[in-house]
């Protein structure tokens, strides 16, 4: 799913915002019809956040008549690079991709520009003091959502307390940013301490294997902290397995609000989630139709996300739609 991200913003203050350069960097890439084709590089399927992002992007470009041509780069760079050139070669009318980790693009988004098609980034930003090198950044406020999760466990601690934290895919913005936001709320709290901080890779296979290692090795596990649902379910499993009872024994807060994540909040074996909203197919859409017809866009569109206790996840569920 960054340099770097701090106010909450709608797609309907598209045309009010900054622009981000000018409006005539817009591809050319399109069929004798005069359908805008998308070369659209997903980072993988890791997750069931991922699976609904991936989801909405392919319903939305049919939607809106935009042709997609997708690849999941399966988590590596590599991949994702060799799909952005090729997408380059067919001359696609825009390129859209979510990053797998921050750096080590300018080169690629270089021979893009080079070839007049524009680039819009989703989910996950990138880290290049070269910001003409892509038109826009959809996507959520990870030190936001770090914060929040901070937030709650400042408020909802009491006494000294020791936190396992599962991060995300090492170098990827949200694992770094969410380790910044909650980094920084926790702070305040001297008796807070993250006593162990390990990548789980954003997966539950991951997650699971991370907790097994810290129970062994931390004598005491007060408060877990996962970068997403998925690997906050892993270490449900390894909390069970040792004998303890997730959400009780152990308190976890998680990031995502997909469903599986929900329904464990509801079931009190993680007791608060925030939400990063997967949804962004439309906004994508919208974009990719102001970009390639030369309008001026905002460097940067903002996702509105909320957070879940208990109760209201079993408010949210019925109608949650990932």
């Amino acid at each position: 799913m960054l340099k770097k991200i701090t106010t909450v913003a709608s797609v309907v203050l598209l045309s009010a915002l900054t622009a981000c350069g000018s409006g005539d960097g817009a591809g050319t890439g399109s069929s004798g019809s005069g359908t805008i084709t998308m070369g659209f590089a997903q980072v993988g399927a890791e997750s069931g956040w991922r699976t609904a992002n991936t989801k909405s992007i392919q319903d939305e470009a049919k939607a809106a008549g935009i042709e997609l041509k997708f690849s999941d780069a399966q988590q590596k760079q590599e991949n994702q690079i060799k799909a952005i050139r090729s997408y380059i070669q067919q001359k696609v009318s825009v390129i859209a991709f979510s990053p797998v980790v921050e750096t080590g693009w300018d080169t690629v988004l270089q021979e893009a520009k080079r070839a007049n098609i524009p680039v819009i980034l989703t989910d996950r930003s990138i880290d290049s003091d070269d910001t003409s090198l892509y038109k826009t950044f959809l996507g959520s406020d990870f030190v936001e959502e770090g914060r929040k999760a901070g937030d709650w466990l400042v408020a909802n601690a009491s006494g000294p307390t020791n936190v396992v934290e599962l991060q995300g895919t090492t170098g990827a913005a949200p694992a770094i940013d969410r380790k910044k936001g909650f980094e920084e709320k926790i702070a305040s709290k001297s008796d807070i301490k993250v006593v162990a901080s390990q990548t789980g890779d954003f997966t539950r296979s991951g997650g699971k294997q991370v907790m097994e290692a810290f129970l062994k090795s931390q004598p005491k596990i007060d408060v877990v902290y996962a970068h997403n649902d998925d690997m906050g379910l892993g270490a449900i499993e390894a909390i069970k397995a040792a004998g303890k009872v997730p959400g009780k024994d152990i308190k976890i807060i998680t990031v995502d609000a997909v469903k599986d994540g929900m329904q464990a909040l509801a079931n009190g074996e993680i007791n608060f989630i925030v939400e990063c909203n997967p949804l962004l197919g439309k906004q994508l859409m919208d974009l990719t139709k102001k970009v390639v017809a030369g309008e001026q866009v905002p460097e940067r569109v903002v996702t509105e996300e909320g957070t879940f206790t208990q109760e209201q996840a079993k408010t949210a569920l019925p109608q949650r739609q990932y």
